[in-house]
């Protein structure tokens, strides 16, 4: 029988409606002739009445078709459609009145308006038996979803009043907060404390919850979701009436923050006024073209115009997204934008790139710089932080480009990671090559070295919005940790003004203002966003801030250089350093022992290479837990 309803069209429905209204316009009108008490039978009356009955039963269809009762689907037949039943009944009597006096039937008044009250009775009456018969063999014939509604307010209701027309869903209980509705019935459903949904859910078979609470903060939502998940319960949030009207967008409260107001000091803005006789009319290759820092390296050497810009990455969908940027921006400009999907460690590779477009000027941003993720692969980190930066410098050096700049990091100095370490002895490799090969090559090799960036891939805004947005808490590693910041605009107009100026074997150090402790930073990010925190001086609040603990390799501080001691230059924001490194012999005795290690894929031996070359290294004694405030260095 289903099946057969299934397949009927609505044409056909609109028929079947039609054909059993007017069906119930002869049994309304025999109805009508029996209780009227008039002389004679029924069937008399009946065959008395029965001439004038075609012309009713056409006004019927006619009457029904225009004012579109037939065409109303029975779970839409609600208040509207009574009305229209109505008007159709009242022009049934009217049409029954006139044609009963033109055919001299001379029927008591009565009878018209019994006969009016009846149809409309059966019409509306029929029409909701005829409902549930069909939601019940849809829901016969298909697995029941037994829901839980939380908050028996307003929206809550309404939703139970929806759900109790839908085939395949059967609303089950409320659950509220409100202790003076919990044990009462509304909406016919009771209203249960929502310390008791796991009990009930168990006892009733609940297979979902429907969070109909859109009053509450997005965070809080969020946190009643959490903790129904972890039941085992699949878990709906509601929107509001509002936003399904389209008052209000269907997004979540939490909107993009510029990173640059959590800077607590102003953003270096400086034009790069020195640049157009560096970059202009240059081959310049960003390596990492794909990341936060290269990407924004190619989008700030665009606006100079260089003859080619060659985008060096390894990653197929980063260098696929740069790629299509930048020829966008670059459109109209005469600059050619080549795309070089590859590795660093391929010297060939590196080599044939070189000398087929003719680089002039290198900008090395391609590292792991992913503290937690390098340190549980320090083999990978070392291979392709070292000897990437040993294969590309050589290389450059060999093709004798005129400018080769590392993007270096404070994680550096002193390191108590790999990820550091690994960026050190990059250094080394670069400051040892600037040293020993000045004559051999007319390459000017220097390093920019500065903090965490805000805002991009894996940094802790990012990650701290993030986690704002599934309701929190907003993970801190330390109360004390604290961390320099610059914007990925600022630090890449920096490194683009420090490698136009450096004459050689450099260590640049960028002004990056003072540490911003990374729980002050969670409390701003938290209040920028319209949210308060959650802590034992305010327990109402919306977000918590977990103290999670130290991760292996992390500092409570980084610092910029190993001997304090900051060189001016011609920039404010930029000074330079001088630092001892290792000599020539013992670079290449730590990079020979390294190459050991990968060879025989000991990272033990790894780490021990990293202790005894690297200087201030202190390595981490404890196992890698799970994510935390992530920390990006650039």
């Amino acid at each position: 029988m289903l099946k057969f309803i299934k397949s009927l069209t609505d044409r056909q429905k609109r028929w079947i409606m039609l054909a059993l209204d007017s069906l119930m316009i002869v049994a309304a009108m025999m109805f009508a002739l029996s209780v009227q008490g008039t002389p004679g039978g029924v069937y008399d009356h009946f065959m008395m009445y029965l001439p004038v009955l075609p012309y009713l039963l056409i006004t019927g269809g006619l009457v029904s078709s225009w004012l579109g009762i037939s065409a109303i689907r029975l779970k839409a037949y609600e208040t509207a459609a009574i009305g229209l039943t109505a008007i159709f009944a009242v022009v049934l009597v009217l049409t029954s009145i006139v044609a009963s006096n033109v055919a001299a039937l001379e029927l008591p008044p009565g009878v018209h308006v019994v006969f009016g009250a009846v149809f409309f009775t059966l019409a509306v009456i029929s029409r909701a038996i005829l409902l549930q018969i069909v939601v019940a063999m849809y829901r016969s014939a298909a697995p029941r979803l037994r829901v839980l509604i939380y908050g028996a307010g307003t929206t809550g209701t309404q939703l139970v009043s929806a759900l109790r027309s839908h085939e395949t869903i059967e609303p089950v209980a409320f659950a509220d907060d409100n202790v003076a509705i919990q044990g009462l019935t509304v909406a016919h459903l009771p209203v249960i404390n929502p310390l008791r949904i796991a009990e009930v859910a168990r006892e009733r078979n609940i297979d979902r919850v429907l969070l109909a609470v859109p009053s509450l903060s997005a965070p809080k939502q969020a946190q009643i979701a959490r903790r129904l998940e972890k039941l085992g319960l699949e878990v709906q949030a509601v929107p509001s009436f509002a936003q399904l009207i389209g008052e209000k967008a269907l997004v979540d409260k939490l909107e993009p923050v510029s990173a640059h107001r959590f800077l607590n000091r102003d953003e270096v803005e400086d034009p790069l006024s020195n640049l157009p006789d560096c970059y202009t009319s240059k081959v310049v290759m960003v390596t990492g073209a794909g990341g936060s820092i290269g990407s924004e390296l190619c989008r700030q050497v665009l606006d100079h115009h260089p003859a080619k810009l060659v985008l060096y990455e390894l990653s197929e969908l980063a260098l696929y997204n740069a790629d299509m940027e930048l020829r966008q921006l670059s459109e109209g400009a005469d600059i050619e934008i080549v795309p070089i999907l590859g590795s660093i460690t391929e010297p060939r590779q590196v080599r044939k790139v070189l000398e087929e477009h003719g680089v002039q000027i290198i900008l090395h941003a391609a590292a792991y710089k992913h503290v937690p993720l390098v340190e549980a692969n320090p083999l990978a980190g070392l291979v392709n932080n070292v000897f990437g930066t040993q294969t590309l410098a050589e290389q450059a050096a060999k093709a004798g480009i005129e400018r080769f700049i590392l993007i270096s990091s404070d994680k550096a100095v002193r390191p108590a990671n790999i990820m550091g370490a690994s960026k050190r002895l990059a250094e080394q490799v670069v400051q040892d090559l600037a040293r020993n090969r000045a004559e051999a090559s007319a390459t000017v090799f220097s390093m920019v070295r500065f903090g965490n960036v805000l805002g991009s891939s894996g940094s802790v805004v990012p990650l701290f919005q993030d986690q704002l947005s599934r309701g929190g808490p907003l993970t801190v590693t330390d109360r004390n940790v604290a961390r320099y910041f610059m914007t990925v605009q600022e630090a890449v107009r920096l490194v683009l003004q420090a490698g136009a100026m450096a004459q050689g074997g450099e260590v640049f150090v960028l002004d990056m203002g003072k540490p911003v402790p990374i729980l002050q930073l969670a409390r701003q990010i938290i209040e920028t966003a319209g949210y308060t925190v959650r802590d034992e001086a305010n327990p109402d609040g919306d977000i918590e801030i977990a103290i999670t603990g130290l991760r292996p390799g992390e500092k409570m501080t980084e610092e910029l250089t190993l001997s304090g001691n900051l060189l001016g230059t011609r920039h404010p924001k930029i000074f330079s350093t001088h630092e001892s490194g290792l000599s020539e012999v013992e670079l290449a005795s730590a990079l020979r022992r390294l190459r050991e290690a990968f060879v025989a894929s000991s990272e033990d031996m790894a780490r021990s290479v990293v202790q005894d070359w690297v200087e201030g290294f202190a390595a981490a004694d404890t196992e890698i837990k799970g994510p935390q405030t992530s920390q990006i260095a650039p």
